[in-house]
C-alpha cells in the first residue's frame, strides 16, 4: 500500500540529494504514520472500554501521542526544507532535529501520565473483559505497528532521517507493549489476578518512557554536533585522492546544518615543486566534486610540503615511531624545519584522539624528550589539533 502511495507522490525517488525528495518522503510517510495511529487509537480505546483494562486504554494514548508525534514530524520536515534567508544563511535543516525532540517530550509526558493512572489502577484494581473483539483488535495492533516499524526504518534510512529511525523504533517499543498488554488480558481471563492489569499498564508507561528517553538522545546528539559518518569520511578521501597531485590529507571538519545540508572543509597535501596555478585548479576540480556527489559544500586549504628533503623524511619517519609510543592512533602533520646557530626547531601539529588517556602536556613533555635523545639539537614546537571525524 505504501509503495504505491510513495510511487505517485514522490517524484525522481532516487534523487536522495534532492531536498524535495527527502521531504516528499517524510511528508507522505509522516501521514500514512498519523492515519494509522488515529485509526489504532479508536480501536484501542473502543476496546479498552468494553473490557474496562486500563492497560488497553493507556495502549490506547499512546498512539493518540504517536499520532500527533507523527504529526510534529510533518511539520518539521516541511519547516527544514526553507529556503535560507539573511537570519539563517545555512538553512532550516536543523528544524528536523528539534521536531524530533519536540516528539521525545511528548513521548515522555505520555510515559509519565500513564505511569500515574497506573499506579492507581494498582491501588483501586477491577478484573478486565476480554472479548473475541478485544482479541482480534489486540493482534492487528501488534501486525500494524511492527509493519510501521518497518517501513520507517527502511525509508529512514533511505533518506538519512533519524526522527523517521526514531519512529520506527518508538514503533517497536509499541508494538512489545501491545503484545504484553494482550497477554495480561488473557492471564487475567484465566486467573482472575486484577493486579496484572495495572502491573502491565506501568509496564507499557515504561516501554514509552524507555522510548522517549533514547528518541531524545539520538535528536540530541546532532544538535549538540556529532561526529560524521565513517562512509562519508571514507568518501571524501577517497575522492580527494583520488588525484595523484594530493599527497595526503588531514584536519577534515564536517560541520551539519541538518540532513543533506553540511559544510567539509579538509587540508591537502601537494609537492611544493609543483606550479601553484594548475595546484589550483587541481583543487577547484576536486571541490566540485565533493560538492555534487556528496551534496555539501566544500572548501580545500593546500599545505606545501618538501617531498625531496632526506633529512626532513628521515625526521618524519622517526617521529612517527615516538608520536606512536605516546598514544597508538595519534599523528602529526605539518612538520617544517627551521635551523638556527645553536638548534633547530620542529615545527608540527599533532592529533590526540578524544579517548586518548595522556593529556596534551603529558604528551608534549614526551615527544619533545624522546626526539632530544634522538638528536639533542632538535626543539619540538608542537600544536595540538582535534579528530573530529572520529567517534569514540
Amino acid at each position: 500500500m505504501l509503495k504505491l502511495i510513495l510511487k505517485r507522490f514522490v517524484k525522481d525517488p532516487e534523487n536522495l540529494s534532492d531536498p524535495r525528495v527527502r521531504e516528499s518522503y517524510g511528508t507522505v510517510c509522516g501521514i500514512y504514520g498519523i492515519f494509522l495511529n488515529i485509526l489504532l487509537f479508536a480501536a484501542k480505546f473502543i476496546a479498552g472500554i468494553l473490557s474496562g483494562s486500563l492497560a488497553i486504554t493507556a495502549d490506547a494514548f499512546n498512539n493518540l501521542s504517536d499520532a500527533g508525534a507523527s504529526t510534529v514530524t510533518l511539520a518539521g520536515f516541511r519547516l527544514s526544507n526553507k529556503k535560507p534567508d539573511p537570519n539563517h544563511p545555512f538553512g532550516h535543516g536543523r528544524i528536523e532535529y528539534i521536531s524530533g525532540l519536540i516528539v521525545s517530550f511528548i513521548i515522555l509526558l505520555m510515559g509519565f501520565e500513564l505511569a500515574k493512572m497506573s499506579f492507581e489502577k494498582l491501588l483501586n484494581p477491577t478484573e478486565p473483559e476480554i472479548s473475541i473483539v478485544t482479541v482480534i483488535i489486540l493482534v492487528l495492533s501488534v501486525l500494524i505497528k511492527l509493519y510501521m516499524c518497518l517501513y520507517n526504518r527502511k525509508y529512514g534510512k533511505k533518506i538519512n532521517s533519524s526522527a523517521m529511525q526514531a519512529t520506527g523504533t518508538d514503533s517497536l517499543s509499541d508494538a512489545t507493549s501491545t503484545f504484553v498488554v494482550f497477554i495480561s488480558g488473557i492471564v487475567c481471563h484465566f486467573t482472575s489476578f486484577i493486579y496484572l492489569d495495572g502491573i502491565c499498564g506501568m509496564a507499557v508507561s515504561v516501554f514509552i518512557l524507555f522510548a522517549g528517553f533514547k528518541s531524545a538522545k539520538e535528536t540530541i546528539t546532532p544538535l549538540l554536533g556529532q561526529p560524521p559518518s565513517e562512509e562519508f569520511v571514507q568518501k571524501v578521501e577517497n575522492i580527494t585522492l583520488s588525484n595523484e597531485k594530493i599527497l595526503g590529507i588531514h584536519d577534515i571538519v564536517v560541520h551539519d546544518y541538518g540532513p543533506g545540508r553540511c559544510m567539509v572543509s579538509l587540508h591537502a597535501e601537494v609537492s611544493c615543486k609543483e606550479d601553484i596555478l594548475t595546484l589550483h585548479d587541481i583543487i577547484d576540480n576536486i571541490e566540485h566534486i565533493l560538492a555534487k556527489e556528496l551534496n555539501c559544500e566544500a572548501v580545500i586549504h593546500m599545505d606545501p610540503i618538501d617531498t625531496d628533503n632526506k633529512r626532513l623524511n628521515e625526521i618524519k619517519y622517526v617521529l612517527s615511531e615516538i608520536i606512536h609510543k605516546v598514544c597508538e592512533s595519534a599523528r602529526f602533520h605539518d612538520l617544517r624545519m627551521v635551523p638556527g646557530q645553536t638548534h633547530t626547531n620542529l615545527i608540527f601539529d599533532v592529533v590526540l584522539p578524544l579517548d586518548c588517556k595522556v593529556n596534551e602536556n603529558e604528551a608534549k613533555r614526551i615527544i619533545s624528550e624522546l626526539v632530544a635523545e634522538f638528536n639533542p639539537e632538535y626543539r619540538c614546537v608542537i600544536k595540538f589539533d582535534t579528530d573530529f571525524t572520529k567517534h569514540i
